[in-house]
């Protein structure tokens, strides 16, 4: 396994399901987006939550989902066939969260871990398959924003996830090399995609996926972000 040491510049992570709680987070918004788009229709609310890999009955992904890794254009193209009438924009306003019922939930230890890393001297990045806006505001409605340099997110102009493009992107938005960077995720599209980019590949268990999947794309598995500080430190 590649050695990590004092040559690391920067970390960088995805959002959801990573930073974020992933089931927290975007079931009740899943559950909601379901029932205003679908009506009283309940075959129609079937087939999409089948479609989006959803259990609207206890409010959770399934770990195969699309939803979880993918872009706003796979999760249109998931839906345009529900909804043939319905133009891209349209049902693309649908799946925006509302702000004032969305509710991002940080991970245990998010603030904390952040504030340990930049006193690192370590520069902090979200790359991500939601759009940079999003990513943004979501960082900012968890308290962290000030922590870190830099949000790619699929509209950034480097495309998306498992592509290397978006954490190359990253690394030059903060300056430092692909070699000198951690990327975090919870997802096989996160470790692929770092991997690719020639970073060095971190899973943690905060999303939907579980360690037997994940270990064998990554340089370790972690629970949480929040065990970062203490495995860099024993590098």
């Amino acid at each position: 396994m590649r050695e990590i040491g004092s040559e690391i510049g920067a970390v960088l992570f995805d959002k959801d399901g990573t930073l974020m709680d992933f089931q927290e987070s975007w079931g009740p918004w899943a559950a909601s987006v379901i029932a205003r788009i679908c009506g009283a229709d309940a075959g129609l609310s079937a087939a999409v939550a089948e479609a989006l890999g959803f259990d609207r009955g206890v409010q959770r992904f399934h770990p195969d989902s699309a939803v979880i890794a993918g872009t706003p254009q796979e999760v249109l193209d998931l839906l345009s066939p529900f909804f043939p009438e319905a133009a891209p924009d349209r049902l693309l306003s649908w799946l925006e969260p509302d702000p004032a019922a969305f509710v991002p939930a940080p991970v245990a230890g998010l603030a904390t871990t952040c504030a340990a890393l930049r006193a690192r001297g370590l520069a902090l990045g979200v790359v991500t398959n939601d759009f940079e806006a999003a990513g943004h505001d979501h960082l900012r409605r968890m308290g962290v924003a000030e922590f870190f340099g830099t949000v790619v997110g699929y509209d950034s102009g480097f495309g998306g996830k498992p592509e290397p493009g978006p954490c190359l992107g990253a690394a030059d938005r903060l300056g430092v090399s692909a070699g000198a960077c951690v990327m975090v995720g919870d997802s096989l599209h996160d470790l692929e995609a770092a991997a690719r980019a020639g970073m060095i590949p971190v899973a943690v268990l905060t999303g939907v996926a579980g360690a037997a999947a994940l270990a064998p794309y990554a340089e370790v598995v972690l629970g949480s972000v929040a065990d970062l500080p203490e495995w860099l430190s024993g590098r």
